[in-house]
């Protein structure tokens, strides 16, 4: 089932999103995130058997694999696969499977801006859908700084390209702790200060609707 929710407001507000648990049959766990006119699809496998090569002993491996729309991942995936899979691995409980291997798979299909901070959504979900053992939840908001300073939340692909800066912050849902926070352009230390604060304000409405949406899957399962 496909939940959505909008939150009105100027600049700082985040567009329409979406999710549909369950979607495909084979993996563990997936997931479908939208985000505006971003959409990302997640699939999780595992625990599972690991290879001799990548097991470890005291906790679960983790691997995320990022894949654009189209063509092969080049350096800009590799590098979110690495942000992702942190921020994975500071919220799965993989002690409680040790030798086993995680792997998450995040299909791209379409980038309309964000998409970084939807990847970080639709990952969570997958994980959720997949019943892996979590200490918290995260989300993923993105911020763009516009030449005079203004701050776009949950901007588009458009807003990106014309923002000074572009930053993408991973929170989790205890504490509204930095889980990761990566940025492009140039900002002052304050102006990353205000993106934080504005991005911590928008994951109280993703967590409340990651909350809504499992309530009524399993209300009506």
């Amino acid at each position: 089932m496909m939940e959505t929710v909008a939150e009105p407001g100027g600049q700082c507000r985040l567009r329409p999103f979406s999710c549909e648990q369950g979607l495909l049959s084979r993996p563990d766990g997936s997931a479908a995130f939208l985000q505006g006119d971003t959409s990302v699809l997640a699939g999780l496998y595992g625990p599972a058997e690991a290879k001799l090569s990548k097991e470890l002993p005291d906790r679960a491996a983790l691997e995320v694999l990022l894949r654009p729309k189209v063509g092969l991942p080049g350096v800009l995936e590799r590098s979110r696969e690495q942000q992702l899979r942190q921020t994975c691995e500071a919220v799965v409980l993989g002690v409680l499977h040790p030798r086993t291997a995680i792997t998450l798979v995040l299909q791209v299909l379409s980038d309309a801006g964000s998409l970084l901070s939807c990847c970080l959504n639709a990952a969570c979900m997958g994980l959720l859908d997949a019943g892996l053992p979590l200490s918290s939840l995260f989300c993923g908001v993105t911020c763009a700084l516009s030449p005079d300073g203004t701050i776009a939340l949950d901007p588009t692909a458009r807003q990106e390209q014309e923002a000074r800066a572009v930053l993408t912050f991973a929170i989790d849902s205890r504490e509204r702790k930095v889980l990761m926070a990566t940025t492009k352009g140039s900002c002052s230390v304050e102006e990353m200060q205000q993106c934080l604060v504005t991005a911590q304000r928008a994951a109280d409405t993703i967590f409340q609707f990651y909350r809504d949406s499992l309530r009524r899957r399993y209300s009506k399962s």
